[in-house]
């Protein structure tokens, strides 16, 4: 059997060459005597060899794994408990195993562990669960998973679950024959389709109607999709990578998510934590999307105030990476040379002592005011869903609300739904 001979270029190599793009890509950015579309050109040809590494990479990755697998009289043993490393050196094992994801990760200790679990998963074709708050990076991990595995180089369909009509949903999963419904001109494929060979991810999965999660359930069995208006299956080979900021297990013991869809979605489970609980990674991200800001508005990389850097530091950022970036968005366009406290949008804005001082008088009744309407929001709440025994699909339904901003309502004031379950009023 022939066997592969590999030279030592290694990883590590690859991932030097990226640095070296990099640093250039940057000194390019800064550069005063080249003309802006001559910096444009030649940082287009960085990006061009950056991806040409990284594909090399992934490559090399494959054939060691394939000669991995012929002598695995080679592989090292090891003996005793796992010795306990950093952060940090948890990620150069994975740059040293050709694991490619982009440098917008950080190095806190629940995300290496999050990249962990992409890595062991990524050559394989089980589906994946990626739950997280808002903003966290879901998609930029389901990019990660779909780029390390054999379907690299196939499409990678993102299909937003909480975007589509319930109406259309059917029809834009899995796609209908021409005439199926008014407006069907045409045959017309679905987004499983789509991604045959390749992945589909399906971001806001928790906002997929119970009709909907029951066909998606089908094609986590068979393999098969039934375009709208044909009586044939199509088989399709699509993994399947989704990714909720919302709690499917409630959701389930609510009776809003089925149950064994779950259990087939989550085969494998990766968490993203929040941004507040990863703060190593904001002076990272910082100069990622300053030079991402500067390359899109051409002009220099964003320079700020240590008093603006300080607060970004230390903000909570509620809207996680996606607020922060559009922080950096923000300040990139109103400032001229220097960033300040008064380029942040005004919602989010430390007061100055003198406006301080202003807003005491007004301090009390704004207060009272909120707290009054809080009140009264909360109750409404409470009676809608005792109304309806804690059901929260059925007490959005009522109320013509969505029932995703309901839940938010639901947290925003510490109500558990299932503390109204058997007590409907008469």
């Amino acid at each position: 059997m022939r066997r592969f001979e590999l030279k030592r270029s290694s990883a590590s190599s690859y991932a030097g060459l990226i640095e070296k793009i990099e640093v250039l890509r940057s000194t390019l950015r800064l550069a005063s005597r080249l003309e802006r579309p001559e910096i444009q050109k030649l940082l287009k040809q960085c990006n061009v060899l950056r991806d040409g590494v990284m594909l090399l990479s992934r490559k090399e990755r494959m054939l060691r794994g394939m000669a991995a697998g012929e002598g695995n009289d080679t592989a090292e043993q090891t003996n005793g408990p796992p010795k306990r490393i950093s952060a940090k050196q948890r990620r150069q094992a994975l740059v040293d195993r050709s694991f490619v994801f982009e440098g917008v990760f950080g190095e806190s200790h629940k995300l290496m562990e999050s990249l962990e679990i992409a890595e062991r998963v990524a050559p394989t074709d089980l589906p994946v669960l990626i739950d997280g708050e808002s903003g966290t990076g879901k998609e930029l991990m389901a990019k990660v998973i779909h780029a390390n595995g054999s379907r690299g180089d196939k499409p990678l369909i993102s299909v937003n679950c909480g975007a589509i009509p319930e109406s259309l949903l059917e029809s834009e999963l899995f796609g209908h024959k021409k005439g199926a419904f008014t407006g069907a001109s045409s045959d017309r494929k679905g987004k499983f389709e789509s991604a045959d060979k390749g992945s589909i991810f399906l971001d806001e999965i928790g906002e997929l109607p119970l009709q909907g999660q029951v066909k998606l359930l089908r094609v986590l069995q068979s393999n098969e999709i039934q375009r709208v208006g044909s009586d044939t299956a199509t088989l399709v080979d699509t993994r399947i990578i989704a990714a909720t900021n919302r709690n499917l297990l409630d959701m389930v013991r609510e009776g809003s998510f089925r149950e064994d869809l779950f259990y087939r979605l989550s085969i494998i489970h990766v968490t993203l934590p929040a941004l507040r609980e990863r703060r190593d990674e904001i002076p990272l991200l910082i100069d990622f999307f300053s030079d991402e800001a500067a390359e899109k508005l051409q002009r220099r990389p964003l320079r700020m105030t240590p008093r603006l850097h300080t607060f970004l530091l230390n903000y909570d950022f509620p809207g996680n990476i996606r607020e922060l970036r559009n922080i950096i968005f923000r300040i990139s366009c109103l400032a001229d040379e220097v960033a300040d406290l008064p380029h942040l949008p005004e919602t989010i804005r430390p007061l100055t002592d003198a406006q301080a001082g202003r807003s005491k008088s007004k301090l009390t009744l704004v207060a009272a005011k909120k707290a009054a309407s809080d009140q009264a929001e909360k109750f409404f709440l409470e009676q809608a869903l005792h109304e309806v025994s804690g059901k929260v699909t059925e007490a959005a339904r009522r109320m013509d609300m969505n029932r995703s901003y309901l839940q938010t309502l639901l947290k925003k004031h510490g109500i558990r739904s299932k503390a109204f379950k058997g007590k409907a009023a008469s």
